[in-house]
């Protein structure tokens, strides 16, 4: 008798790999379903796996409409794949270990850890339960104050108006950027309780978790946050600060965004679409009208995208940060990248570099790809595909339009995106090797 050799997965990335794959396949059946779709018949196989992976991966590109396309069913499965998706899907299974047995083995420690991005195994159980408290009280609080503003002056029924709240919430505070209008926020540019709840949302999806509880436990004393924290909480500040200004300012006088707009509501709008590339996609202006110069901008925002263990995607501010100050060690001839009155352990610095490597690899050739199989710019092109793989879910309006092989590529993007370019080589990798010796020294010539 043969016994069939199924695949083990032994390294914890292969299994959250799995996990999202899971996950994604999952929500394309249910929304393949004919009562998730408006209309006769089910949704096609390309427009569930799209949307189910642009969910799962807190993404938010479409190629359907998601309130005329999907109905109420289907809108739910959209909100639920985003919250296990916001979670993880491996904090997701440990959270429902710990409710049924109050216990989790050291396999599943291992392996949330490598989905939470926590430093050792024995803080796993409090940082899977803290994850889940704290998403829930955030988007509580979103949501009430999105439906009392939708009930009180927009007229919607209490429960069409508690329904509106917590989706939008939902998708705000995990980055999705999913919206229950076809013009999705661009009918509330100039109401700041509708703008501002969200825009909180995404900020706070966007620290991370770890800076979350830092913040909670030690939030009246700086001086004791750790490095991670501190960077993290400068390099939002600064490309929340920078980003509204940049879009602010270009786009003024621009008449098909801004330009319409009175002082107040251009400031308004500039801010929410400063903070949307960290990583949500949402728009009170229509993004396919702006001036090249705002997507060349955004394009950079998004890539580099919000902190590590959150919700938002791109290569993290963290990684940013770090080859920024290794360039500026670099420059002044010191032998060591200091940050905060901290050193950078050398492996560090190799980490951040692979991953920015990987990264602009995989948006360069699928850019390419773009140009030679379609008759999109080269602005729209790179805007399409660095949305996708930072997660974000902007769009210029030419996902959907996009031949088939091109809207696949986009799927695959959104998912190496959500998971990391190392998370995903690591768990396709067969083995670790471990080098028993060195190998003689040299230095090429560099520049």
């Amino acid at each position: 008798m043969v016994r069939r050799s199924w695949p083990r997965l032994r390294h914890p990335a292969q299994v959250v790999v799995a996990g999202f794959a899971s996950a994604v396949a999952a929500g394309t059946a249910l929304l393949m379903l004919p009562v998730a779709k408006a209309g006769p018949g089910g949704a096609g196989l390309v427009e569930a796996l799209f949307t189910s992976t642009s969910a799962v991966c807190v993404t938010g590109l479409i190629v359907v409409d998601t309130p005329e396309y999907w109905t109420g069913f289907g809108q739910a499965v959209i909100l639920g794949l985003i919250q296990v998706g916001g979670f993880g899907i491996m904090t997701f299974a440990s959270l429902l270990v710990l409710l049924v047995s109050h216990r989790i083995s050291l396999k599943a420690r291992m392996t949330a850890a490598t989905e939470t991005k926590t430093l050792g195994l024995g803080d796993v159980r409090s940082v899977v339960t803290g994850v889940v408290k704290i998403s829930l009280l955030l988007e509580a609080v979103t949501a009430l104050a999105l439906a009392l503003r939708f009930a009180i002056a927009y007229d919607e029924p209490w429960p069409r108006a508690a329904w509106l709240g917590v989706f939008h919430s939902v998708s705000a505070f995990n980055n999705a950027g999913f919206a229950l209008y076809s013009d999705n926020l661009m009918g509330f540019v100039t109401d700041p309780w509708i703008c501002l709840p969200i825009a909180a949302a995404v900020i706070a999806g966007g620290l991370g978790f770890p800076v979350l509880f830092e913040l909670r436990r030690r939030f009246r004393k700086p001086r004791g946050w750790s490095l991670h924290t501190k960077i993290v909480l400068w390099a939002t500040g600064v490309f929340l600060v920078g980003g509204s200004v940049f879009i602010t300012v270009i786009e003024w006088s621009n008449p098909a965004t801004l330009g319409p707009l009175d002082t107040p509501g251009k400031l308004l709008a500039g801010f929410f679409q400063g903070v949307m590339p960290r990583t949500a996609g949402f728009n009170s202006i229509d993004t396919s009208q702006m001036y090249p110069a705002s997507w060349l901008g955004t394009d950079v925002l998004m890539f580099i995208g919000g902190a590590s263990a959150g919700t938002a995607g791109g290569i993290k501010v963290t990684t940013f940060a770090v080859l920024f100050f290794v360039i500026y060690a670099e420059i002044r001839g010191e032998g060591a990248v200091n940050i905060f009155n901290r050193r950078l352990h050398g492996d560090l610095q190799r980490q951040a570099l692979t991953v920015v490597l990987l990264s602009v690899a995989a948006v360069a050739v699928t850019t390419v790809t773009f140009m030679v199989f379609s008759d999109h710019t080269l602005d729209e092109s790179l805007f399409e595909v660095t949305s996708a793989f930072a997660t974000v879910g902007l769009s210029t309006g030419i996902t959907a339009d996009l031949p088939l092989g091109l809207q696949l590529m986009l799927i695959a993007l959104m998912f190496i995106g959500r998971l990391g370019p190392i998370t995903v080589a690591s768990a396709l990798a067969l083995r670790s090797r471990h080098r028993l010796y060195d190998l003689p020294e040299e230095r090429p010539i560099i520049g």
